[in-house]
């Protein structure tokens, strides 16, 4: 079993044997990342530093995107509304629903997140890493937006969120 896996295969990551991608502010535990079709799906695990920033505004045409809180609390926007996720929250964000993310003021945050259906995500969490880490230019990230189903928008209401919290 393999983190690269078929949706028909049982999935089996041994922590020890994950791939991590950190940056200055958070580091993602890569856990499983399969192809799109019935069952498939790609699954990390990201901590955040007190106070971190977690993802812009965005949204995904193809994917639903499932946050479960394990540990601290995370602030996220969906749609219009910005809320908190406490440690056991969950959220289900449906294709074409903008949100983003960040740990919570003052806070850390430690997320388990599930992409369904997958799509080889991975190479998209290392190309942000290398983004933050000062490796590769921004430019990338826009150019992959269709290939990864990740489309940047202006959220107002987050801008202020961020704003409000600085």
């Amino acid at each position: 079993m393999s983190a690269t896996n078929t949706p028909s295969a049982p999935v089996l990551t041994r922590h020890a044997d994950a791939e991590t991608c950190s940056d200055p502010s958070s580091v993602m535990t890569l856990l499983a990342d399969s192809d799109a079709g019935a069952g498939g799906f790609t699954s990390y695990r990201s901590t955040f530093a007190k106070g971190a920033v977690g993802a812009p505004a965005h949204f995904h045409t193809r994917a639903s995107e499932l946050f479960f809180v394990i540990g601290g609390s995370l602030r996220v926007l969906v749609g219009e509304e910005v809320t908190v996720l406490e440690e056991g929250d969950f959220l289900a964000v449906p294709p074409r629903t903008p949100h983003a993310f960040a740990a919570a003021p003052g806070c850390e945050a430690d997320v388990l997140f599930v992409f369904t259906p997958g799509m080889g995500r991975f190479d998209y969490l290392r190309l942000l890493g290398r983004v933050m880490r000062g490796e590769a230019d921004p430019k990338e990230i826009a150019e992959s937006s269709e290939r990864f189903d990740n489309h940047y928008v202006d959220s107002p209401v987050w801008r202020a969120a961020l704003e409000g919290s600085a």
